[in-house]
């Protein structure tokens, strides 16, 4: 047993996947995982995890779940008997959750060689260049007269000039072209330098992104529907108070979700379609009733993503009311008549140390074996994160999709006349 604990430590080392055996849990590195999407670059994880690099890890105790989630805070769990019929219905599907998330929690708290190793995901690379101060806002860029004026020059391989080992060109030459409104694309298989407002950015190879509102979504409709998209991520800017208090991002209301043209955009031979949702309840339902059937989204399953600290603590309270230590996301199929509705496992939870703002975790290489369709598959990923200052592009991650993946700027809005 010892054997196979350490062996699985070993493959989380290079893949950035612990793979908890028996169970339908897993503990995800993001770092590791987008690392392994560049060829000559890696994340810089105290930029990924900014939000807890510099504190010191003060080590696990072994708690479990129960004892994580003590009632320290009483007043500030809610009285069943204070809820409305919302927040009832909120609270009985975390009661359904609990069960899976508590098992979850338990068995990563069982893997001692993992916890042991999780305060070293935090270490800075001395290698690594140094991490600009401030960050671009792309969305406020996009939004100003002169965003079609801005250009982003991205280093090309010069043709006919054949690399050392074959992996690498050996000289490149430089391009500007627009980067809002237009297709950026990454064909070859190693990483492309691309610098913007005097920042650089790097792509991994077989990548594009498109940077623009809803009012060009449908520039991203493939010409025939045979060269659709077997697996849409999308990740909305919910409507939410906590972001609208802290202006993180501007949100979308729930209706313009509905003239996202995701059938158009899913391959004719079907399409995994997962969906980031908050715990709102007043959101589940709109999904549940609403979005997914006008998308013709079918057999809908839930996953869940856990939130830890370094230490392996729970980012808050497993059972108060508000700010739940967790996120769910709903998977589902288009146009996948010949799929198995039971291929997608049932309350599957995913592990991981939240990074700056909880961006999500990658994805691709855990639902890889659940996309329909013809491989490779190809990958469009909805309102991502956008680009940040550094030496990487956040959120990029063609992995086992190695056709192209596209980018929608996360948190634009429209509005009733454009819709």
């Amino acid at each position: 047993m010892e054997y196979d604990v350490h062996d699985e430590l070993l493959s989380f080392m290079s893949s950035g996947i612990y793979r908890f055996s028996g169970s339908n849990v897993v503990f995800v590195d993001p770092v590791r995982v987008l690392s392994n999407s560049y060829s000559r670059f890696r994340i810089n994880s105290a930029g990924y995890y900014s939000r807890f690099f510099g504190v010191p890890s003060k080590g696990n105790d072994g708690n479990s779940v129960d004892s994580s989630s003590s009632m320290k805070n009483k007043k500030r769990k809610r009285n069943s008997q204070s809820l409305n019929e919302r927040e009832k219905s909120a609270e009985n599907r975390h009661q359904n959750a609990r069960p899976f998330l508590v098992s979850a929690y338990e068995s990563f708290q069982r893997a001692t060689d993992l916890l042991h190793f999780l305060p070293s995901l935090l270490k800075e690379d001395d290698s690594m260049p140094d991490k600009c101060d401030t960050e671009l806002n792309f969305i406020e860029l996009g939004s100003l007269w002169q965003a079609p004026l801005y250009e982003i020059s991205l280093s090309l391989p010069m043709e006919n000039i054949p690399a050392e080992g074959g992996s690498q060109p050996s000289c490149c030459e430089g391009r500007a072209v627009p980067v809002f409104n237009n297709l950026i694309r990454n064909q070859s298989s190693y990483d492309l330098e691309a610098d913007f407002l005097n920042r650089q950015y790097i792509l991994p190879g077989k990548c594009r992104f498109f940077m623009s509102d809803l009012r060009r979504v449908h520039d991203l409709i493939p010409a025939q529907p045979d060269y659709g998209y077997n697996l849409i991520i999308i990740d909305p800017p919910w409507e939410n108070g906590s972001v609208y208090q802290k202006a993180v991002y501007p949100t979308l209301p729930n209706r313009y979700l509905l003239y996202l043209p995701i059938k158009q955009l899913a391959h004719i031979d079907g399409a995994l379609v997962v969906l980031w949702i908050t715990n709102r309840e007043k959101l589940r339902a709109f999904v549940e009733d609403e979005l997914f059937p006008a998308w013709g989204v079918a057999d809908i399953s839930e996953f869940f993503w856990l939130k830890v600290k370094p230490d392996g603590s729970l980012i808050g309270e497993l059972d108060l009311f508000h700010h739940r230590p967790y996120e769910c996301l709903l998977l589902g199929y288009i146009n996948a008549k010949n799929v198995n509705s039971e291929k997608i496992p049932k309350n599957k939870v995913i592990v991981s140390i939240p990074g700056s703002h909880s961006r999500k975790p990658p994805l691709g290489r855990l639902l890889s074996e659940y996309v329909p369709g013809p491989k490779p598959a190809r990958c469009i990923d909805l309102f991502a994160r956008e680009l940040v200052a550094g030496w990487t592009s956040w959120g990029n991650e063609p992995l086992h999709f190695q056709d192209s993946k596209y980018f929608l700027q996360r948190g634009s809005t429209i509005s009733d006349t454009d819709a």
